[in-house]
């Protein structure tokens, strides 16, 4: 699987981490099962995290679709931030906010991890591996 996610229970952020090659298909399934466990745990907040993305092949036809869709995250208001250090992933992931401003009105699109962190206000996160049961 080219993705996981990490729960910070005190600071109730999920966090999804993709690694490896990403298509269209994977990007798709890490939005199902993102949005499977944001209604399982309820967090007040939400990384994506694409770091660990060596060949990122999305097309902005299914940014777009992903953007139009129901947020992984019921409440709109809760904050949002997706890590996209290289400038493809980065692209991709603007024109994903810009699709989906407004049903996501607090999506973040920031190079690095601290810049997240900064942004949801947390310094010393205590991630721990979630499996879908």
């Amino acid at each position: 699987m080219s993705f996981h996610f990490d729960f910070d229970p005190a600071n109730r952020i999920l966090c999804g981490r993709l690694d490896g090659r990403v298509t269209d298909e994977v990007q798709k399934e890490y939005y199902r099962v993102a949005t499977e466990y944001a209604a399982r745990i309820d967090p007040t907040a939400g990384i994506a995290d694409f770091s660990a993305v060596t060949s990122f092949q999305v097309s902005p036809q299914t940014a777009r679709e992903l953007a139009r869709s129901s947020p992984i995250m019921a409440e709109p208001n809760r904050v949002r931030v997706i890590v996209a250090p290289s400038d493809h992933i980065f692209g991709m992931m603007r024109l994903f906010q810009l699709e989906g401003e407004s049903t996501r009105p607090n999506l973040h699109v920031v190079r690095t991890m601290n810049e997240a962190l900064a942004v949801l206000g947390v310094q010393d996160p205590k991630f721990e591996r979630l499996h879908m049961k």
